[in-house]
């Protein structure tokens, strides 16, 4: 009997390359580089839910000298090819987030706290400010602004875009929403009107089609227009007596523009949250997701609410169009300050600022389809990961739409990249 060990049998000819392994992120890619496709769905799941769940800090893109104060927003250009980060102290900064490299500094954007930024396409974007002012901007010419807007009477909150119109849509404190017309664009500005109009606004959104507009307030109401039409304008000055209010023209099943008003269902709570701060819709328009604090202002939540499309069951009776599926309580942590969360651009996953990190959170453990895991009653989102990257309370989050990449900006100003790390 001879001493050696038994020799392993070869699976592979001698001379030729050794075969990948037939399992993990790499042996997908090389299949799908000769065209094998995703292959079964369950597997596709499983390996996002391996991307998203090895998610780590890369690399900070944050300038040394930090004399931009807080990082309130962050937006990549479509392409992904800038991200954009919206500050406190009056300034824009531009990064390119594959390589981490600080492209350009708009120290003078505004002249007062930079709140939110808005691509109209891969090199056109908008900002907003507290000063009262929409700022148009040109990647190709960063050395002057396009135009700026004048319109709002207070501070202005969030921007959105109409891709088939063209309108640039913003919100502010003022409670107005208006609407731009960029068709028709001078150094002077743009023609605008004021399109809604109603007290405690906080966050306006438009989902991907632009067939409605979601309204977010301070009192804890949520408020939806059916039926987008942004070329009529339609006023509201006590939302109380509306609830449920539709108009009575109704020539295709529903009016233009129609109203509703809803308290959404919060977690824990009798009545309705006491501030509805952060407001997201799912990128295929199928949910809204909110972040709010509680009538005492000791607790907050993030909750999940999928669109209830189609008439009432009853004629006379309000539609409720958004039904709660998903909450989780969230770290009062940083109390003043908006925590704005984000979809990753599958709409699979939810980034939430928390505390001095963030949290990956799926509808399921397995980061399936919103359609694919309805609960029966409200449930719990399932944390996929928690990161503590920050010195400070964050603030502000979002996925890169063409890179497995997600960003975050904290109070103190540092911004974070994170990408898988195996």
């Amino acid at each position: 009997m001879s001493g050696k060990a038994p020799t392993r049998q070869r699976d592979w000819a001698p001379g030729r390359r050794r075969p990948p392994p037939r399992n993990g992120v790499f042996s997908w890619v090389q299949g799908r580089a000769v065209g094998r496709g995703l292959g079964p769905l369950r597997e596709t799941y499983n390996l996002m839910t391996s991307l998203y769940g090895s998610m780590n800090p890369a690399h900070s893109v944050t300038l040394s000298s930090q004399s931009h104060g807080a990082a309130f927003n962050l937006e990549y250009s479509p392409d992904g090819s800038v991200l954009t980060v919206a500050c406190e102290q009056t300034e824009v900064l531009l990064f390119d987030p594959v390589s981490s490299k600080h492209i350009r500094t708009l120290s003078e954007a505004h002249e007062d706290c930079v709140n939110n930024i808005r691509f109209l396409d891969n090199r056109l974007f908008a900002t907003c400010s507290d000063d009262t002012t929409v700022a148009l901007w040109d990647l190709r010419n960063l050395n002057t602004k396009v135009c700026t807007l004048h319109g709002h009477s207070s501070w202005v909150k969030n921007i959105e875009y109409d891709t088939n119109t063209r309108l640039l849509v913003t919100s502010g404190f003022d409670g107005n929403v208006i609407t731009w017309d960029t068709n028709r664009c001078t150094e002077d500005g743009c023609p605008h009107k004021k399109f809604f109009h109603t007290r405690y606004l906080m966050r306006m959104r438009l989902t991907p089609d632009c067939s409605k507009m979601l309204i977010s307030t301070s009192s804890g109401y949520l408020l939806i227009l059916h039926d987008l039409d942004l070329t009529q304008s339609l006023e509201v000055s006590n939302h109380r007596s509306l609830r449920g209010k539709r108009s009575a023209s109704n020539t295709a099943g529903f009016p233009r523009n129609s109203l509703e008003v809803l308290s959404p269902e919060i977690p824990a709570e009798r009545d309705r949250g006491n501030c509805i701060t952060s407001l997201q819709l799912h990128p295929k328009g199928w949910a809204a997701l909110i972040r709010c604090t509680s009538n005492t202002d000791d607790q907050e939540w993030t909750c999940i609410y999928e669109f209830q499309d189609g008439p009432p069951v009853r004629a006379s009776s309000p539609r409720c169009s958004l039904c709660l599926t998903h909450y989780i309580e969230e770290a009062n942590v940083g109390r003043g300050y908006i925590k704005e969360l984000c979809f990753s651009p599958d709409g699979r996953l939810i980034c939430s600022p928390f505390g001095y990190g963030i949290r990956l959170l799926g509808f399921d453990s397995q980061c399936n389809e919103l359609c694919d895991c309805l609960p029966k009653e409200a449930t719990a989102l399932q944390e996929i990961r928690t990161i503590y990257s920050h010195s400070d309370v964050v603030l502000t989050t979002k996925f890169s739409p063409t890179h497995c990449q997600l960003a975050s900006g904290c109070l103190s100003g540092q911004v974070y990249l994170y990408q898988p790390k195996f």
